[in-house]
């Protein structure tokens, strides 16, 4: 693993990491913030998935989430949204390809060989910031904006024992719903459509649910609103009668001042669940 940077950050440290990934067969990039608690004990972990044409970089530079973790002695993941490179598979389109992983394993080819962040978010991340730095894996929450909100919401349905929370700003909701969606998904996965099920949340979230508190929040300005489709998982929350809250936040849009404005409510949210005994 190579330190890119480290930077001291609200009495923690900002750091950016770069490792070669066997789920992806390529450098990988992150950012990690750890609180001042990290040099004395093993602190919780919130996950943030980024969004389309993202990387490490985007939320960990404009979203404001350190200082508020930093006030919860929580550390911060920020994990790039695709596999990079001159050899990793690419599209002119910004919703496929480099930047738009979709955090999915890919089976189709030419994404097949490196498009694998499903196995990363989940196996070997986790497991390579347990070995290497003073995380709690025991104690992990989970969040994400568009696409990453998408992430965040179908990895926590389907890995109820590993996260205690998840939030999510701006997900896509309901990607089969939509002719934009099923685009990707047959890309990256081929045209049996009931294997794109596990990466829709509205159906996973009627199918499924999720074992532990869930908070949704959309602006009510949001550019994407009929592609995020957020009233399929209203619909699946209340009949399912979910524990949680998904909110309309009135004017707010899809970009990162939206973000930045709930940060601290999301933060605070997973900070009950990940100190609680």
């Amino acid at each position: 693993m190579d330190i890119k940077s480290e930077n001291a950050c609200f009495g923690g440290v900002q750091g950016v990491y770069s490792h070669l990934s066997k789920s992806c067969g390529v450098e990988m990039t992150f950012g990690l913030y750890l609180p001042e608690e990290a040099k004395f004990s093993r602190v919780p972990i919130l996950w943030y998935l980024s969004g389309l044409t993202c990387n490490h970089e985007n939320a960990m530079t404009k979203a404001g989430a350190q200082a508020w973790a930093a006030e919860q002695g929580i550390a911060l993941v920020f994990p790039d949204t695709s596999p990079r490179g001159e050899q990793v598979a690419d599209d002119d389109a910004f919703d496929l390809g480099q930047g738009a992983g979709f955090y999915v394993n890919a089976t189709q080819k030419p994404w097949a060989a490196h498009f694998q962040m499903w196995d990363y978010i989940v196996e070997e991340l986790p497991k390579l910031l347990g070995d290497e730095f003073s995380v709690d894996l025991e104690r992990q929450a989970i969040t994400g904006h568009s696409m990453g909100g998408h992430g965040a919401l179908t990895i926590a349905m389907a890995r109820p024992q590993q996260y205690r929370s998840v939030s999510a700003f701006s997900p896509i909701c309901n990607p089969i719903g939509s002719e934009w969606g099923r685009k990707q998904l047959t890309a990256y996965m081929g045209t049996e459509s009931s294997t794109w099920e596990a990466h829709d949340a509205s159906l996973q979230m009627l199918e499924k649910g999720f074992d532990g508190p869930v908070l949704v929040d959309t602006g009510t300005s949001d550019q994407f609103l009929e592609l995020l489709k957020p009233e399929t998982l209203a619909f699946s929350m209340a009949k399912r009668r979910q524990q949680g809250h998904i909110r309309f936040q009135p004017n707010y849009d899809h970009s990162y001042f939206f973000v930045s404005t709930f940060i601290e409510d999301h933060i605070n949210f997973h900070a009950e669940a990940l100190h609680a005994e």
